[in-house]
């Protein structure tokens, strides 16, 4: 049963501006499709609001808030990420989808990465992922992709395990 983390990340450490994602990576979409088809996602509020149709099919959606009157169609709420953890801890591989909050929380926890690295920075980004040390980690694979008429940053898709 393991805890993992899920997201793209610019060489500037950003994932995030205004509550929605930095770029359109379709190619990166269907990643994350594959990776979380079947398990259990985790997500902060704000990640759940910028679902644009709601809880996402084929996965068990939970959302962390703190906001004890907050309801999720499709998904279940708990109020921290412990409460989470511990009602998902039977559920095999469970993914952290952000937002920057809910990274930061859970990054000592997680044992995997699955990164997509935005060969670009984005300076005007206002979240980012928690900083890391390589060394901590092993690349288990890497996959690298050219910009195409449909995605448009190389990109590389990345699976990191903790040391």
């Amino acid at each position: 049963m393991s805890l993992a983390a899920i997201v793209v990340v610019a060489e500037n450490g950003a994932i995030g501006k205004n509550g929605d994602l930095l770029c359109h990576l379709p190619a990166d979409l269907k990643h994350f499709k594959n990776i979380t088809m079947g398990h259990t996602i985790i997500m902060g509020r704000r990640t759940w609001d910028s679902l644009p149709k709601g809880a996402l099919p084929g996965r068990k959606n939970v959302v962390i808030t703190r906001n004890q009157h907050f309801t999720a169609p499709g998904a279940e709420v708990y109020h921290s990420l412990e409460e989470a953890l511990e009602a998902t801890a039977n559920d095999g591989d469970r993914y952290i989808l952000g937002g920057g909050m809910l990274y930061n929380e859970a990054f000592s926890l997680t044992d995997t990465l699955h990164l997509t690295l935005l060969h670009a920075s984005f300076p005007d980004a206002d979240t980012f992922f928690p900083e890391y040390d390589n060394s901590q980690w092993e690349e288990i694979s890497r996959e690298d992709h050219e910009a195409d008429e449909r995605n448009p940053y190389d990109y590389s898709f990345v699976e990191l395990r903790r040391r």
